[in-house]
């Protein structure tokens, strides 16, 4: 450059560099027009040394910048061979710390893409990334001037970014794009795809862009933002860049931005990703309408084959020599095959690949099945979009704090059950594990999200073929196909590239051909050549075999070669175990909505799957039990279904274990007893059998060591049987003792529920076992009665007024025919003090008392071992008689005797660990030691006896004298026993004393 034009371009004021740059840019048009190259690279090279990096001098730095704009001008389209001289200098000048400086770089450069044009597009990567930190430029001119500059560069990449290749062909090469994986079923294979020539790639390059895209995108300006966000939605909407198969790598980063305090960049943020959301739903739509074109082509042209190979089945044979001759009787001269004269037949099975629907499709559908069949590209039909790497960064996104990333999460996978539901399987455990907390969260609007998309989940489980049938295992093993039953249906497998390649040639036979079809655009010739050729290769094929198989056997192969296909392949995507921990881990959280869904998956997860979850001895069954002890009724109760789903139909040792286990959790916890133990006793039996139920708990009650647990849980159980509406159908069981089985499982009871003398009692009285029950009555009095043990009499007086016993207070008007109820009765109105339950039952009595005098002692009504029936008895001993003869049978047959042994014995024991108890000795002492200790008389335990009576033991001695009175016994003395114990009362104090503590205990029996 001359002089002047140097102290023009170094000069303060603007004008003046202004106008040496109108004549730097004569100078060079002068030298495009004499070829002058060397002196064209001479100015530009002095432009960028000695002025565009002067970093000390502003005036300089300014002066170049012009210098080189006015260049780009002057050489109009020669300008992309000096562009690599010329961007350089100009992108440092985007650091600089002088604004001014900055916004001459901006203008520069805005008149060098504008000269440029597409061949700016190489150097897009530096130019985005300055735009980049401009945007944030706390300069309004800087950021003004930047504005500009992305408008134009914003046009050019619309523009040309798709298909404008470099004149100069000096490309820097793409990173290397890894190998496709063929056994990926979403991976679009072409046929004769052509290798690009290098020479022939377009400048822009997405391949090389996205890593920049990548590292910016995390950025937290909310102007950066802005402008990362407005980029790639100008690039989404460029059809041919096809920025949707690089959305792993941004869309982690469009989710943050949805948190951000900008309104404008989450609003610009959202529609980004409704853009993306809404391609990727074509792509997959365009995908599926392809895959079942194509699966209904293979299907009918199978089925033709099929046909044609049926009815010519006795005509073909293995003779290869035969297969021309076969070939001439389905195909004529002109190539088409036929089955009759006129070959009208062969025309309407021919499969028209126009006909995909059988209502009236619109034009579009037809356009693209006839498309398809050309193999003419459809865009958007290569499109790969890597989905577990997207649902991977969703899942990742869930817990987040801001309840709008939640939302357009669970939007997003939501869509992922129609898009891609099996790309869904592997990351269920971890789904899981962040959608249950949601689905308690304060937000109604992000609650039901969470709901509706955990239904979807739960129904994407259930469709999945979780077993190979039965009548598939059992094959050719069975004698007779026609006694199998019909093999259950599978869900429809979903639309996809993997559900094509599951239909296998011998299940696609069975398919039955389709009604004639009419053709509307394709080249028919083109498709009868086609049909030709396939009939030609099937009669090839079957004239080579020894013997032509059936269809209906090739169908069946088919079916169970899917199924296990199917099976194997949903075991390998879904992770149960892993499943079945992130639930678990759930049963510990504090929201109660929460632990529900968890138990409601579980549930879900073993009906569909029992044999791969919920073994007795994993770590599940623990965790289910301990949350017996939930303070929520209905966590509780979705517990109990599932445990009692898992014992349903489950061996004898697995549901004994389940009962000791939980057993075990009552004896620990005897505030789940107290509080949920009637609950838990009611719900298993509404889910299993009841009978299962008792006879399981009473075997293990009665070799139970803790005598005391196993008082209180059989007081429970008893409860239960007397009062549940569930356990009906086994209260009216238990009446019907004429049975072995009936017979047979109130012994198994009765064992057990002698650890509670007044459950006893009243299991007698619920199997209209009064003989029985009134020689319990008589062990009472031997016994100590305990303000416990009048308690309980006192519910059961109660009781004896509900519903359950109508039929015993009906039974009180027939004396003659139960002449020990009454005896019953009036024993417990023996045993009970002066209370409002004495009264109760003293009213009921005396409203019978007319008939129960006239029949209460026979002469022949007393029934005992030695004594016999008089000959001259009335009609009402007759009937007496035969009661008894009916309840002398089954006495015989439920050894009454031994069942009363064990009574007594286990009673004994329970005394003798009480009065342990009151002395403060043998507190070491194991089972079997007391039970050994309760084996001793009935002497032995009375003088065991403390020297201090209670007010109970004062009554004793009337229990007694009353009960052998009741029993016709003439002596009314009680044993030593009861006269020791009268002793001891008196022991220095007066009458007086004792009716007080008499009056005390009785207000304490109330």
């Amino acid at each position: 450059m001359n002089k002047e034009i140097q102290r023009g371009l170094n000069d303060r004021l603007y004008e003046k560099r202004k106008a040496a740059a109108l004549e730097l840019e004569k100078c060079i048009r002068q030298c495009v027009e004499d070829d002058d190259d060397a002196k064209i690279r001479s100015i530009v090279d002095q432009l960028c040394h000695d002025f565009a990096y002067a970093v000390h001098q502003p005036n300089a730095r300014n002066g170049g910048l012009i210098g080189l704009a006015a260049s780009a001008i002057a050489l109009g389209p020669h300008v992309a061979e000096y562009l690599e001289d010329i961007i350089p200098p100009v992108l440092a000048c985007f650091g600089d710390q002088d604004a001014r400086v900055r916004y001459y770089a901006c203008e520069s450069m805005y008149n060098i893409a504008k000269v440029a044009k597409g061949e700016i597009l190489l150097y897009f990567n530096e130019i985005f990334d300055a735009l980049c930190r401009l945007a944030a430029d706390s300069e309004l001119t800087v950021k003004n001037g930047a504005d500009l500059l992305d408008r134009l560069i914003k046009d050019i990449v619309a523009e040309k970014a798709a298909t404008y290749v470099s004149v100069i062909h000096t490309l820097p090469e793409p990173p290397p794009e890894p190998a496709p994986d063929d056994s990926d079923p979403t991976q679009p294979v072409l046929a004769h795809e052509p290798v690009q020539d290098p020479s022939n790639e377009p400048a822009f390059s997405l391949a090389r862009f996205i890593p920049l895209l990548t590292d910016r995108i995390y950025v937290i300006n909310p102007f950066t933002r802005m402008f990362l966000v407005s980029w790639i939605t100008l690039l989404d909407s460029i059809p041919d860049l096809e920025l949707v198969s690089y959305l792993p790598e941004i869309i982690g980063g469009l989710l943050n931005f949805l948190s951000d305090t900008n309104v404008d960049v989450r609003v610009a943020t959202q529609g980004a990703l409704d853009g993306f959301l809404n391609e990727i739903k074509r792509i997959s739509e365009l995908k599926r309408a392809v895959s079942e074109i194509k699966a209904q082509n293979a299907a009918r042209a199978a089925a033709t084959v099929t046909k044609a190979g049926s009815e010519n089945k006795q005509v073909v044979s293995a003779d290869a020599a035969e297969t021309e001759s076969i070939a001439e009787e389905f195909v004529t001269e002109d190539g088409r095959p036929v089955s009759g004269a006129d070959g009208s037949a062969a025309d309407s099975a021919r499969p028209d690949i126009d006909d995909i629907d059988e209502d009236n499709t619109t034009m579009s559908n037809l356009n693209m099945a006839a498309a398809i069949s050309e193999g003419v590209y459809l865009p958007g039909q290569d499109v790969k979009v890597d989905f577990a790497k997207v649902i991977d960064i969703l899942l990742s996104h869930l817990d987040s704090t801001e309840q709008e990333i939640q939302l357009t999460v669970l939007k997003w996978i939501e869509s992922f059950f129609e898009i891609s539901p099996d790309d869904l399987l592997p990351f269920v455990p971890r789904f899981l594990s962040l959608l249950l907390p949601t689905m308690a969260h304060d937000n109604a609007q992000l609650r039901q999200a969470a709901e509706k998309v955990n239904n979807d989940l739960m129904e994407l489980i259930i469709s999945l073929p979780h077993s190979v049938p039965e009548e598939v295992k059992r094959g050719k093993d069975d004698d007779s196909a026609e006694s199998q039953p019909p093999t259950p249906s599978l869900p429809p497998p979903r639309p996809g590239l993997a559900a094509v390649r599951s239909i296998s040639p011998a299940a696609s036979r069975s398919m039955s051909p389709p009604a004639p079809l009419s053709r509307r655009s394709l080249s028919t010739d083109r498709i009868r050549a086609r049909d030709d050729e396939s009939i030609m290769t099937k009669l090839a094929t079957a004239s080579t075999s020894s013997a032509l198989p059936s269809p209906n056997m090739n169908a069946e192969s088919g079916q169970e070669e899917g199924s296990r296909t199917s099976t194997s392949k949903m075991e390998l995507l879904l992770d149960y175990p892993a499943t079945v921990n992130a639930l678990t881990l759930h049963f510990l959280n504090e929201r109660e909505e929460t632990r529900v869904a968890a138990l409601d998956w579980l549930i879900m997860l073993h009906r569909n799957a029992s044999s791969k979850i919920l073994a007795i001895n994993d770590g599940t069954f623990p965790a289910l039990l301990k949350t017996l002890s939930d303070s929520s009724d209905l966590v509780v109760t979705k517990d109990l279904q599932l445990l009692a789903q898992i014992s349903y139909n489950s061996d004898d040792d697995y549901f004994a274990s389940f009962m000791l286990n939980l057993l075990s959790l009552f004896s620990t916890d005897r505030k789940l007893l107290e509080t949920r133990g009637n609950l838990i006793i009611r719900q298993l039996c509404v889910s299993l059998n009841p009978e299962r139920i008792y006879r399981t708990l009473a075997e293990i009650l009665e070799k139970e060591d803790d005598v005391e647990f196993a008082s209180i849980m059989i007081q429970n159980l008893n409860n239960n049987l007397i009062t549940a509406p569930e356990l009906q159908g086994l209260r009216r069981r238990l009446r019907n003792l004429d049975t072995k089985d009936g017979t047979n499982f109130f012994i198994s009871l009765f064992k057990s529920w002698c650890h509670n003398a007044v459950a006893t009692f009243s299991l007698c009285l619920l199997a209209q076992a009064y003989e029985q029950a009134f020689h319990l009555l008589q062990i009472f009095a031997d016994l100590e009665i305990t303000v416990t043990l009048l308690i309980q009499v006192d519910k059961l007086i109660q009781l004896l007024e509900s519903p359950v016993f109508t039929y015993l207070r009906l039974q009180l008007l027939e004396p003659e025919k139960y002449p020990f109820l009454y005896r019953c009765l009036y024993g417990l109105l023996m045993l009970l003090p002066q209370s409002s339950a004495f009264a109760t039952l003293r009213n009921r009595l005396n409203s019978v008392s007319a008939i129960g005098y006239l029949h209460i002692v026979p002469p022949t009504a007393v029934l005992s071992s030695t004594a016999t029936a008089s000959g001259t008895s009335s009609t009402g001993s007759n009937a007496a008689k035969q009661v008894y003869n009916r309840f002398k049978g089954r006495i015989d047959e439920a050894r009454w005797n031994d069942l009363l042994d064990k009574f007594r014995t286990v009673q004994m024991r329970h005394e003798r660990l009480r009065r342990q108890a009151q002395t403060g000795t043998g507190t070491g002492q194991t089972g079997s030691d007391l039970a050994n200790g309760s084996r001793a008389n009935s002497q032995s335990g009375a003088s065991a006896q403390p020297s201090v009576q209670t007010p109970a033991a004062q009554q004793v001695h009337h229990h007694r004298s009353a009960l052998s009175f009741m029993s016709g016994n003439k002596s009314i003395a009680s044993p030593a026993s009861g006269g020791g114990a009268l002793g001891n009362n008196a022991n220095g104090a007066n009458s007086a004393v004792a009716a007080r503590e008499s009056r005390i205990f009785r207000n304490r029996a109330r």
